[in-house]
């Protein structure tokens, strides 16, 4: 079978900013031919794009071995909340159930039918439910993985897509463990489940098997949090930028790695500010369209978890009184963003110079060239730096009070 030559492949490439190569050799060559106006288009369809990025993620297994949890720790809600996939141990439907994200609807996580309750085959179980739609599998078991599993597994490698065995319920293992033995070594324990998990899928046709062991209702243990790291990992650009900014902000390592990917839409978002859709707003030393700042800021504070919604889904989650975590973010960013807003807080204040190196494109040399020191694109730049600065910290402290221990 015929692959992309290299040439082809570095041309395909995405960098760290979204664009690939080809977009971005003709990003300058717009530039030099039409200035400012000519690459606003391709940056707006650049960022409708990502808007517009879908993300499918298949799960599947046994009735009653935790995917609905898992679907639902995965979206940081419990079962009680609004668009929570039911929780149970009877297969309810023989058709995938979707269950978008309850900020990013473009990522959805699937509820399959476990293949063994189904009559199909591995390959026309596929087929029924759809497989090209979906970006990975995910295969869930509470206790050994079964033939079948093993059999829709081999099924899914060969048809060129990843998968990842997860087993589920290892907290429960671990109390019923201790009811009969008092005093357990947890990491033992852990690892005869782990070494009959692989045991079994080894008998069944698969030399080495990476099987992570998790908790649904303990996502800071276990193996959770190098599932969530395995599945990024193996994502190209883009569908890693809308699968790290959907995780539930459990720790301090997760809104940092959404700052960072926020951090490069930065660019975009000013370039579209200036320009001819530009107009002086009272309190700002330069014109910029307010409407597409407000935007981007909204958001940024949507991505961090900051809305009104989230923060209160945490609480709960996390078993915090909501003032608690507001109390972290400042008054200001928890209502509606206004140009006042940002005066206020000091982000469009001033304007200084920002050197190529803050942008981190690699085409800087050319598109640093637009904008002055005195340009709306860089006094918009800023005001969007300062306020992922602070929508960042407070969405750190945030996490710092929901999973302070007592």
């Amino acid at each position: 079978m015929g692959g992309a030559s290299s040439s082809e492949q570095t041309a395909k490439t995405e960098t760290p900013a979204f664009f690939t190569q080809e977009e971005l050799s003709k990003l300058k060559s717009e530039f030099e031919t039409g200035g400012v106006e000519k690459v606003k288009p391709l940056i707006e369809k650049k960022v409708t794009d990502l808007n517009n990025t879908e993300l499918n993620i298949a799960v599947t297994g046994e009735a009653g071995a935790g995917k609905s949890a898992f679907i639902n720790a995965m979206r940081g809600l419990r079962s009680t909340d609004p668009g929570a996939a039911e929780v149970g141990t009877t297969e309810t439907t023989m058709e995938p159930s979707g269950y978008p994200h309850p900020n990013l609807p473009n990522v959805c996580y699937w509820d399959l039918p476990g293949i063994g309750t189904t009559r199909f085959p591995a390959g026309k179980y596929l087929t029924k439910m759809k497989f090209k739609k979906y970006d990975f599998f995910i295969i869930i078991s509470a206790f050994r993985f079964r033939e079948s599993d093993a059999k829709l597994a081999k099924e899914i490698k060969r048809l060129g897509k990843d998968f990842y065995f997860v087993r589920s319920k290892v907290d429960l293992d671990l109390y019923s463990t201790r009811k009969e033995y008092k005093v357990i070594n947890e990491e033992e324990e852990l690892e005869k489940i782990r070494s009959d998990c692989i045991r079994k899928l080894r008998e069944a046709g698969f030399p080495d098997p990476t099987v992570f062991l998790i908790s649904n209702f303990e996502q800071d243990q276990y193996d959770f949090n190098e599932l969530n790291k395995g599945l990024e990992g193996d994502l190209k650009n883009v569908k890693k930028r809308i699968f790290v900014l959907a995780l539930p902000n459990l720790s301090v390592e997760i809104v940092q790695k959404k700052n960072e990917i926020l951090k490069k839409h930065i660019w975009m978002f000013a370039t579209l500010s200036g320009g001819l859709g530009a107009v002086p707003v009272p309190g700002f030393s330069l014109a910029c369209d307010i409407g597409i700042v407000i935007g981007a800021i909204v958001y940024f504070r949507k991505c961090l978890g900051l809305d009104d919604a989230s923060l209160q889904r945490l609480a709960e989650r996390a078993g915090k009184p909501v003032e608690d975590l507001k109390a972290e973010v400042k008054a200001s960013l928890l209502g509606e963003i206004t140009s006042d807003v940002i005066v206020r807080l000091g982000w469009g204040a001033a304007v200084v110079t920002v050197s190529a190196l803050e942008f981190a494109l690699d085409f800087v040399p050319v598109i640093g060239s637009i904008f002055g020191a005195g340009s709306s694109f860089l006094m918009t730049y800023k005001i969007l730096s300062a306020a992922l600065k602070d929508l960042t910290e407070s969405a750190e402290g945030v996490v710092k009070v929901a999973f302070a221990s007592e």
